[in-house]
């Protein structure tokens, strides 16, 4: 792993960077297995570029490194070229400074699209072709809105597409215990009046229906903001979000305040967690699930991200004592279709090349996709990509719910300024949920956004 701790940074050290990918390095032997190999021989015969080197930079270090540097190894074997990564933890700082002292890399991978909007209007990142856009909303589920996420203003103020998203993560999901539903009776919802008839019998049933913890330090309540970021698609237009994330409508606007209260109808109700609202702002995120697998159970369902089985207790093991389903949409919005929240990795070219212009159209072939997903913690919407090479079937479940979707929007409070998506939402999710009503809270964050303008 690389770290950045001085304002300058020569391209000599970028072509110095440990991490070397060369064609000998192959996790999976070429034509073995149910990999697309046709689409990986199809790109080697286009391209040859021995003796180059293609620089790479991202935020991903140690085991998470390793699983890239192994898919960069493909690409070496296929074109002759090395691939150079640098890993940072301390990345978001370190592209800032690179691109001020000149010395970028060709590429820029981004954790999230908020940093890439700002460099793109800096004139940092390279515009992509209108045929690679197309790529993207022709081959991606929900192809439209990963290409929308990748558009944004250059330095002349002209909206451009700048990147591909490899590598998403999944936020719109209910944990349960499967074991608990089969011995209960209960059937996984397919509508949100569902869940709510589901939740209420649970109540019946003398248990509570929710896991919820908002708990987490100086970020405490940003759980609840993923709550309310996937009801806003589930009941106004993916363009509505969008204008709410850019503030193209007030904080306060009535559509807003419904997605909150909707979020309420589950939290606020103190039959439906253990120890009602208060509890659940106190309680860690990262504890609340043990409520799931205690005997008998304190709660049955927790709305959670794909990350959460991290914090599962040591002997619990997802698809057999932990399984998941998607949070539902409204029937009565059938509009709508399926949304999902998420994350995702977006690739940029920083410095142009027909090398970075081909390795674009790398990370677009299944195989590249169907490396990552075969080595785990990799899930793609990419609808050519073989699911059956995720390796196992919670990973090949979370995918099915990407390929699936209609839409999907970036978490909302990622993208807002800082002060607000990672300060006033949080607090005012807590307040919210402690007692004070919707319109209240969204106010006060409506008058601190209009402030740092």
């Amino acid at each position: 792993m690389t770290k950045f701790s001085k304002p300058a940074i020569a391209l000599s050290a970028l072509l110095a960077w440990p991490g070397i990918a060369m064609a000998q390095d192959l996790v999976f032997p070429v034509d073995k297995g149910e990999f697309d190999w046709k689409s990986y021989h199809d790109f080697a015969g286009k391209y040859d570029f021995s003796g180059q080197t293609l620089t790479i930079m991202g935020a991903n270090t140690g085991n998470d490194a390793d699983r890239y540097r192994n898919l960069y190894a493909y690409f070496a074997a296929a074109t002759g070229a090395t691939v150079q990564y640098s890993g940072s933890e301390s990345y978001e700082q370190d592209i800032v400074i690179a691109s001020k002292a000149g010395g970028l890399p060709d590429f820029a991978n981004f954790p999230q699209p908020g940093l890439a909007k700002d460099m793109g209007k800096a004139g940092v990142l390279v515009p992509l072709e209108a045929s690679t856009e197309q790529e993207v909303k022709d081959g991606y589920a929900a192809g439209q809105s990963w290409a929308d996420l990748a558009t944004f203003p250059g330095p002349d103020g002209k909206d451009n597409f700048y990147g591909v998203f490899f590598g998403t993560d999944v936020k719109s999901l209910v944990w349960y215990s499967p074991e608990n539903f089969k011995e209960m009776g209960y059937k996984v919802p397919q509508t949100q009046e569902d869940l709510v008839r589901l939740s209420d019998q649970m109540v019946k049933d003398g248990v509570a229906p929710w896991c919820i913890g908002l708990g987490s330090g100086a970020a405490t309540g940003w759980p609840a903001t993923d709550w309310v970021e996937d009801f806003m698609l589930r009941t106004v237009p993916p363009k509505v979000y969008d204008e709410w994330v850019n503030h193209e409508i007030p904080f306060n606007d009535p559509r807003v305040v419904q997605a909150i209260e909707d979020y309420g109808t589950f939290a606020r109700n103190p039959e439906y967690t253990p120890g009602g609202p208060d509890t659940a702002v106190t309680t860690d995120f990262r504890d609340a699930p043990s409520g799931l697998f205690t005997f008998p159970p304190k709660c049955m369902m927790m709305k959670q991200a794909s990350f959460i089985p991290t914090f599962f207790p040591s002997d619990v093991k997802v698809g057999r004592d932990a399984s998941f389903f998607y949070f539902p949409p409204y029937a009565s919005k059938p509009e709508l279709g399926r949304p999902v929240l998420g994350s995702g990795g977006m690739v940029t070219i920083t410095h142009d090349s027909p090398m970075a212009r081909a390795y674009i159209q790398f990370l677009l072939t299944p195989i590249a996709h169907e490396i990552m997903m075969a080595q785990g913690q990799f899930l793609t919407p990419l609808k050519a990509a073989n699911e059956a090479l995720y390796k196992d079937d919670t990973q090949r479940k979370l995918g099915d719910i990407l390929t699936s979707a209609t839409t999907f929007r970036f978490d909302g409070s990622d993208l807002m300024p800082g002060e607000i998506g990672t300060n006033a939402f949080w607090k005012a999710m807590v307040d919210f949920t402690t007692g004070e009503d919707a319109k209240t809270v969204t106010d006060r964050v409506e008058t601190r956004w209009k402030s740092i303008k």
